[in-house]
């Protein structure tokens, strides 16, 4: 196993949580691994070591993001698409899971860096008092992805799609997850049939990722001017 979150558990736990959010119950009060429910946050789910001090982590550092398509994603788009010139490809996939991993890291990376800025380093794997964001996307449901054929073909849609971010803090030296966040966001809809492109959709998934790292931003100045 690697130190990274892989997609697969990404995925199970978006999943598990998303299950409860659907059903409008509350989530548990415990985690798989032991981490409490925090209430009253901002994003769906928030777990937490309550043991755990933020206070003392003068570094931090960020892994990439590991992103993972809704199940059946890549099936359901094609199954309507009678073009085989239009067909959504595993390298359509990939660079839409590309795309959306390096825009994630950055958006964390830049909420760190707002004034007053935390230090970041990028050499953490035996760094003591270094906190790891390990952030991840799952159930990315892209509703009009824009492929690369060679024809001339436009996707109209009311909404660019939804995912769920599952962001662990970990300390860099134990490797132990100290929190845990889990939320999921739709982009707007519009109730009215738009062009749906590569650029929009890309300014959808910013709006939500710029958004997610503000929130966390705000959260840790918090815990830690608490600690």
């Amino acid at each position: 196993m690697t130190d990274s979150l892989s997609g697969f558990a990404v995925l199970g736990i978006a999943l598990m949580l998303g299950a409860c959010a659907s059903m409008q119950s509350a989530p548990p009060a415990t985690s798989f691994d032991g981490l409490t429910l925090v209430p009253d946050t901002k994003f769906d789910a928030v777990y937490r070591n309550p043991e755990a001090d933020f206070g003392h982590y003068t570094e931090f550092g960020v892994t990439p993001c590991e992103v993972a398509f809704r199940k059946n994603w890549l099936r359901d788009q094609n199954s309507d698409r009678l073009d085989l010139t239009n067909r959504v490809t595993q390298k359509d996939v990939d660079r839409i899971k590309d795309s959306l991993a390096e825009d994630c890291e950055k958006m964390f990376r830049e909420a760190l860096a707002q004034d007053p800025a935390y230090t970041v380093v990028e050499q953490f794997s035996e760094g003591e008092q270094v906190l790891v964001l390990r952030p991840g996307i799952a159930n990315l449901d892209v509703s009009g992805p824009d492929v690369r054929s060679s024809g001339m073909n436009r996707t109209y849609t009311t909404s660019a799609g939804q995912m769920t971010l599952v962001l662990e803090l970990v300390d860099a030296t134990t490797g132990d997850v100290l929190a845990r966040v889990v939320d999921s966001q739709q982009d707007f809809d519009t109730a009215r049939m738009q062009w749906t492109n590569s650029v929009t959709n890309r300014a959808a998934a910013d709006r939500i990722l710029r958004m997610w790292a503000k929130r966390l931003r705000e959260g840790l100045d918090r815990i830690r001017e608490a600690s």
